[in-house]
């Protein structure tokens, strides 16, 4: 079983930055796919973003696609998700996940990741 605890979620104004970061426990997750998912109050859970398990391939939703960045750090056995340009609809409950198996789409749907953080909310001001 892998483990996933989210940090760095916030509150900050539009045009801020905020660091997520996804630290996964249990297993190494240097052989998972890794996502990033949010979801707005009263809205599904939504792709944000996601990396191949040596960092080399990455995509974004196009809503996020030029402000944010997803990295990941097999030594620390962790996950990022930079994000710059803050804008208020961005506001919502990220969640990390790990995929057992290959990602082949360039937005992947939530029920491909097998294991899920419990979130961390961001909140961004006008």
């Amino acid at each position: 079983q892998v483990q996933l605890v989210e940090s760095g979620g916030g509150l900050v104004q539009a045009g801020g930055s905020l660091r997520l970061s996804c630290a996964a426990s249990g297993r190494t997750i240097s052989s998972y796919p890794m996502g990033w998912f949010r979801q707005a109050p009263g809205k599904g859970r939504d792709f944000v973003a996601q990396i191949d398990w040596n960092g080399g391939s990455t995509s974004y939703a196009d809503s996020v696609k030029g402000r944010f960045t997803i990295s990941r750090d097999n030594a620390k056995n962790t996950v990022y998700l930079q994000m710059n340009s803050l804008k208020p609809e961005d506001t919502a409950v990220y969640y990390c996940a790990a995929a057992k198996a290959p990602i082949y789409r360039d937005k992947p749907l939530a029920i491909a990741y097998d294991y899920w953080g419990q979130g961390t909310q961001v909140t961004v001001s006008s």
